[in-house]
């Protein structure tokens, strides 16, 4: 599993956006893929052009704490490496730790808002928006 910040060093290694596109799409193909059944109108991310899903799942830790943990899927070949980026950065984290996260300060430092349409921008902030929900609820319902 590719960690953020090896994302961010290869990142920093590839100076052509050219370059940066294609590992984007690299990240894409790493993504678990997604059953027919996660593929719902439930999971579909509302806010994105192209066609977006995230399937969630809480799992308790040795703690006992909930861990959100998210797979996902585009049927766009950039947007499948965003939410390959996307996933990276919050699954698997509780859900105090996902709040506390700010992934548009991270996609400014990759330089996306200035390279990615306003679009896929929105629908950047709309994944983010969607995980951070989730992470809401889940706190709510465990006080």
């Amino acid at each position: 599993m590719t960690t953020i910040d090896e994302i961010r060093d290869n990142f920093a290694l590839l100076d052509e956006w050219d370059d940066r596109y294609r590992y984007v799409i690299e990240l894409g193909r790493t993504l678990e893929p997604l059953s027919e059944a996660e593929h719902s109108a439930e999971n579909k991310v509302q806010g994105c052009v192209s066609q977006v899903w995230l399937s969630k799942r809480i799992e308790r830790d040795a703690n006992g704490e909930p861990r959100l943990i998210y797979i996902g899927d585009s049927d766009a070949h950039i947007v499948r490496g965003l939410v390959a980026i996307v996933l990276t950065l919050f699954s698997g984290h509780s859900p105090q730790q996902i709040l506390d996260t700010d992934a548009l300060a991270l996609f400014d430092e990759f330089g996306f808002r200035d390279h990615l349409t306003p679009q896929r921008s929105n629908g950047l902030r709309s994944m983010v928006d969607r995980i951070r929900n989730d992470a809401r609820e889940a706190l709510a319902s465990a006080a």
